[in-house]
């Protein structure tokens, strides 16, 4: 989804920020992740930071905030994981992202595809030992959504997570819950069997099968089920949900009902998961 259109004529200001971000449901001492684009909103007053502001001052300071920092994107000439560096890789998804990661305050996980920053009371529990261990088959690499790793603790402290002007077509999580997808139908399986369906999924440079699912569809699923809430910040729409809300329900739709989801190579594939397990 492009960014919606902000209205220049409209001010925002830090503490319109943190009204609205209180108003769809974040607490003081939570922690909150948020996507987001900052023409939608209008014309910011004290830009940037100023958004970066309000988020924490809706949490106070026990709360943390914090932002995707992806360094890796699909760029020409193409970038080398091996020229990540986690002090200097800029972050490409908004000024917003790349004005947190620059702030001295701001901890930054080690990861090229798919960093996370934040500021506040749990930022390093955050973003420690992003991949040390625990990790998963995935398409952007193996640590990205490991059980260390941000995205893991962002659903086990059930994080408030929020979209500023854009919607769920830009949902980092849902790539996390695509790991999770393959994770769980390898773990059913016996290790003979796994280790041969595990070599057909897609890696890093390694093509195969993916669950890839419609981002912006399964927002408006979650949105149907009374899960996200809605405000405004400026011209922008804030939507907010809290991440095991959006988790739980994102691998319950997609395990429930596949062949409303995926591709028909990814529904191959699990059919033979399925049917391997079922001769066991």
């Amino acid at each position: 989804m492009r960014p919606e259109p902000g209205d220049k004529s409209i001010l925002v200001r830090r503490e319109d920020v943190a009204t609205a971000v209180r108003s769809v449901g974040v607490l003081p001492a939570d922690v909150v992740m948020f996507h987001s684009s900052l023409s939608s909103m209008g014309t910011v007053i004290g830009g940037p930071n100023a958004v970066i502001d309000g988020f924490l001052d809706a949490v106070g300071p026990q709360g943390t905030v914090a932002v995707p920092t992806l360094w890796w994107h699909h760029a020409d000439p193409p970038l080398r994981l091996e020229d990540w560096d986690i002090d200097t890789s800029p972050s490409y998804p908004g000024l917003i992202t790349e004005t947190f990661r620059l702030r001295p305050d701001s901890v930054r996980s080690d990861n090229p595809t798919h960093s996370v920053s934040a500021i506040g009371a749990r930022a390093l529990d955050l973003t420690r030992d992003h991949g040390k261990s625990g990790l998963r088959p995935c398409v952007f690499g193996d640590k990205a959504f490991a059980r260390e790793s941000p995205w893991e603790r962002l659903y086990q402290w059930n994080a408030a997570y929020c979209f500023v002007g854009v919607d769920f077509t830009v949902n980092t999580m849902g790539h996390y819950c695509e790991t999770r997808v393959v994770e769980n139908i390898l773990s059913r399986l016996p290790k003979p069997l796994r280790t041969q369906l595990e070599d057909e999924v897609r890696r890093w440079e390694k093509p195969g099968v993916w669950p890839s699912h419609n981002f912006q569809r399964m927002g408006e699923h979650l949105a149907e089920k009374g899960l996200v809430r809605f405000g405004r910040i400026g011209s922008a729409t804030l939507r907010c949900i809290r991440a095991r809300d959006m988790v739980d329900t994102i691998l319950a739709t997609l395990t429930a009902d596949p062949e409303s989801w995926f591709n028909e190579e990814f529904l191959q594939w699990l059919a033979k998961a399925r049917h391997r397990k079922a001769k066991l």
